[in-house]
């Protein structure tokens, strides 16, 4: 005998499916992309007759990653331990200064216009400047991601230690509260959501950097992907060319989810109302 399935059968099974088709759709888009992406590259190529000194195919540029696997992950790793020091430098650093500027208007209104320069100064200018006064190689290349990805901290940090409101400043004034105690316990934590933001600005800004400083600063010694580009453009090896500027983009991607990761699981947890008591 047959018994028809009850209602609360049908809302658990519809509750099951709806995580499944969440994620579908979630991680759909960004795998087919690419695919998307490689098809258009090979029929360009194919209906424009390219050569491949002017435009190698998908095909080619694989197995010239393939054929270069050991420079390019050795180079990645060099360029990746480049781009996490300057990015931890530019948020100890930038969170310095924006609570400096936090404390003091005059201070703010003194520097913080000048704050811009980092964002547009231009790195091909500066870059003789790093080699006479640092030197090529590591610290250079560091320095370079560090100007580059320091920007975002200062603003977005700056702002979030500003965003508190004036009647929670009096409660804590007329509770007696210093004002360390003040920026401690009232300021900074309403700034972490602004220092999430600005860390995954600042990521992709250090990877960039990273890359800038390798292809101007960089040394043999030292091959991060900067310098492989660098030497393949030199050499016209259009397809290793292409392979390193692939994995550019995938280290970038790579890094700012990571870092969206660890603030989703570590930082927006401490600013979380609704988590539930330890």
């Amino acid at each position: 005998m047959i018994f028809p399935s009850s209602g609360l059968d049908q809302e658990g099974a519809g509750k099951s499916t709806m995580p499944r088709t969440k994620t579908i759709h979630t991680w759909l888009p960004p795998l087919l992309s690419p695919l998307l992406v490689v098809v258009l590259w090979q029929a360009v190529i194919q209906w424009q007759k390219l050569p491949p000194v002017l435009l190698p195919g998908p095909l080619k540029v694989l197995s010239a990653a393939w054929e270069g696997r050991d420079k390019l992950a050795a180079a990645t790793l060099v360029t990746v331990s480049e781009a996490l020091a300057a990015f931890g430098l530019s948020i100890v650093v930038g969170t310095a200064i924006a609570m400096l500027f936090s404390q003091s208007s005059l201070i703010r209104r003194s520097f913080y216009p000048y704050a811009i320069f980092l964002q547009t100064v231009p790195i091909v200018a500066v870059a003789p400047l790093i080699v006479i006064w640092i030197g090529e190689g590591f610290l250079a290349v560091v320095t370079i991601a560090f100007i580059i990805s320091l920007f975002p901290i200062i603003t977005n940090v700056t702002d979030g230690l500003l965003s508190v409101p004036s009647g929670l400043h009096e409660l804590f004034r007329l509770n007696g509260a210093s004002r360390l105690q003040t920026l401690g316990l009232l300021q900074f934590p309403a700034a972490l959501p602004h220092l999430v933001t600005g860390a995954k600005i600042a990521s992709g800004s250090a990877v960039l950097g990273a890359i800038v400083g390798d292809y101007f600063v960089g040394t043999g010694d030292r091959q991060g992907l900067g310098y492989l580009i660098f030497a393949r453009l030199g050499q016209f090896r259009l397809d290793f060319l292409f392979a390193a500027i692939i994995v550019c983009t995938l280290l970038g991607v790579t890094v700012f989810f990571a870092i969206d990761l660890v603030a989703r699981r570590l930082i927006l947890y401490w600013v979380d109302d609704d988590r539930p008591p330890r």
